[in-house]
């Protein structure tokens, strides 16, 4: 069964360790595992229920509800900024919890990775990204872990989707949310 898995990337930076993450996601998917890198955080606005109204949601919110609405699972790819997760993927969570209870993230697989240049791999930014999605409705799968460490010395010659270990790691972790999806 072909599983839709819509990719949120945490970081705008052109050059994100975690965007690159994303894209060894893509390349390394196992056969039935379509994964979209979804664009357009970056132009969505803070979440402000005066202007989530319907009829009048911002375009660049109203496309990310729609990607999420139409995938069967998330794979949620974040840094760690100060010791969590930055901005832009919380806003992203924060408009995809409304409207409440029915939000475009309610019941759907989510499994969150990541890598970031501390000696942890940025766990602190994965366990609040988990509690973030989990409390806006995502089945959140807590035991599917990915926190790749160091990542300015590991990715400063080598894309990820070069690193053998990471390839493997990620295909084992699309795996089991493809599973997850398809057993939903």
């Amino acid at each position: 069964m072909s599983v839709r898995i819509l990719a949120l990337v945490g970081s705008l930076r052109a050059g994100s360790h975690n965007r690159q993450l994303a894209e060894a996601a893509v390349k390394h998917a196992p056969e039935g595992a379509d994964i979209q890198l979804f664009e357009g955080l970056a132009e969505i606005p803070f979440y402000n229920e005066d202007i989530d109204v319907e009829g009048s949601v911002p375009a660049a919110a109203l496309r990310l509800r729609e990607a999420v609405a139409a995938a069967d699972a998330l794979l949620l790819f974040t840094p760690e900024y100060n010791g969590t997760m930055p901005a832009v993927l919380k806003n992203a969570i924060d408009w995809l919890s409304r409207p409440y209870g029915a939000g475009a993230i309610v019941g759907k697989a989510v499994a969150v990775v990541g890598t970031a240049f501390g000696q942890y791999g940025g766990v602190w930014a994965h366990d609040d990204t988990r509690k973030s999605a989990g409390v806006a409705g995502a089945k959140v799968l807590e035991d599917v872990k990915l926190s790749i460490p160091g990542s300015l010395q590991r990715f400063a010659e080598t894309h990820p989707a070069d690193d053998t270990e990471v390839a493997a790691q990620l295909t084992e972790v699309v795996a089991r949310l493809h599973g997850e999806a398809a057993a939903a």
